[in-house]
């Protein structure tokens, strides 16, 4: 299997296939400092990244936005004094897509 941050993110559509079980626990390992919550019975992959200051924090922000904007996905990203949290899920289909855990293992690479 390919590293994740070296895949291509597809672009979902509506009815795109969720990730499987199984594929949930192929690809965890790739990024194994995520985790998977559920909120109003969607799956999303969160992550919180530590920092110095607050500088560093908004630099990592502007780099996982530019990278999301490059890929065409994009995530929820909360800026905080020392912390970012990322959150990674398909909108249009209400979970999780195998392009999130690529964007995930991207996001590892950004930091």
């Amino acid at each position: 299997m390919n590293d994740l941050k070296d895949q291509k993110c597809e672009a979902c559509r509506k009815g795109a296939p969720l990730v499987t079980q199984k594929e949930i626990d192929e690809l965890m390992p790739q990024i194994p400092d995520w985790q998977i919550i559920e909120e109003e019975d969607i799956k999303h992959l969160v992550r919180t990244f530590k920092f110095l200051n607050f500088a560093d924090a908004l630099s990592f922000t502007t780099k996982v936005g530019g990278q999301a904007d490059e890929e065409g996905h994009h995530p929820a990203i909360l800026t905080e004094w020392g912390k970012v949290t990322v959150t990674w899920w398909s909108r249009k289909i209400k979970g999780l897509h195998k392009s999130d855990f690529i964007m995930a293992a991207k996001t590892d690479n950004i930091a």
